[in-house]
């Protein structure tokens, strides 16, 4: 069975292609002409060159494969209009799902953002809960994230067979970004000066790419399935990442409404002059914001997933392989 893996080289794609090769799958990585394969010499793969910008390289490469993930959906990462970032997440989108239609696969699987996932004020987050229409909020991260949620489920109402694979907050190895590791790495070498409190679900990325290839294995078509691990706090996370970098605890929080602000006059001072992308994005806002406690229950009993390693663990993993490979001093 041929397995085909859209952003391989990332920390997500790379760990759910460690989980295909121990489930004996043939693995084909489908990435950008100049993506670094240095990075994912540890697998054995099949290499197939397409870009989500282009639809018929996604159409070809995406032909003769039993099961496709999709782990390099778009966000933003520079400050864009907004109605450029939603047409970019709308064709990127669009031209997947036409890839999907054309190879004729078993199963594909959207992995999303868990920010499309409303917060539940009363409880945990699940999988049952959605926005009635776009959010209010224009966040251009929440906003694609929405889109693209929304369009892999109408997909699948059309027939298309596309399952939603929602890792919460993950930490590992491979992230090159770094990504979410960036909290780690600035942590570790004393560069963060503040940080935004709030709650959060972590899971290894180890777990995050063995839960997600169940959801692409035994997720029923159309429903989202959210791939999380330990309940806990950004103040928490803090805690544990100051002790095992053996630095000490960072105790400086910033107000979400003065790291509003912050971020937007960065945003302002880059669309005039470029420069530097700002250091607090909107992005990185939307994801600091939106956090919350998550209801696991489903991948449990629909999938046979339960996390198996703790966030103190993940943290661990990732902080060795950061200093490892020299992002910490």
């Amino acid at each position: 069975m041929k397995i085909g893996i859209i952003g391989g080289t990332g920390m997500l794609g790379h760990h759910l292609a460690i989980a295909a090769q121990l489930r004996q799958y043939e693995v084909v990585i489908i990435h950008r002409p100049g993506s670094n394969l240095d990075r994912i010499k540890d697998l054995q793969f099949e290499s197939r060159i397409a870009d989500l910008d282009d639809r018929g390289s996604m159409i070809r490469a995406l032909k003769g494969l039993d099961y496709i993930a999709n782990c390099a959906a778009y966000y933003p990462t520079v400050p864009k209009p907004l109605h450029q970032e939603i047409k970019t997440s709308r064709l990127q989108m669009q031209f997947f799902l036409d890839g999907v239609e054309a190879a004729g696969c078993q199963k594909a699987m959207y992995v999303g953002g868990a920010i499309a996932i409303p917060k539940n004020e009363n409880g945990l987050g699940k999988e049952d809960l959605f926005y009635p229409k776009a959010p209010e909020n224009q966040n251009p991260y929440l906003q694609v994230k929405w889109l693209m949620d929304e369009m892999a489920r109408a997909g699948a109402a059309k027939g298309l067979p596309v399952v939603i694979g929602i890792p919460t907050m993950t930490f590992g190895e491979y992230d090159y970004g770094p990504t979410t590791g960036r909290l780690i790495v600035d942590l570790a070498n004393e560069e963060l000066p503040a940080y935004i409190s709030g709650l959060r679900n972590v899971v290894a990325a180890r777990d995050a790419g063995r839960g997600l290839l169940l959801a692409l294995e035994k997720g029923k078509i159309g429903e989202r399935y959210l791939i999380s691990g330990e309940n806990t706090s950004i103040e928490a996370l803090v805690a544990t990442i100051s002790e095992i970098a053996n630095v000490p605890v960072l105790q400086k929080t910033l107000p979400l409404g003065l790291a509003k602000f912050i971020s937007k006059m960065q945003e302002i001072k880059y669309t005039l002059f470029r420069g530097t992308p700002p250091t607090l994005s909107a992005t990185a806002i939307a994801v600091l914001s939106s956090g919350q406690h998550i209801d696991g229950a489903k991948a449990k009993e629909e999938l046979g997933y339960e996390p198996d390693l703790t966030a103190k663990d993940a943290i661990r993993s990732a902080y060795n392989w950061f200093k490892k490979e020299g992002y910490i001093e």
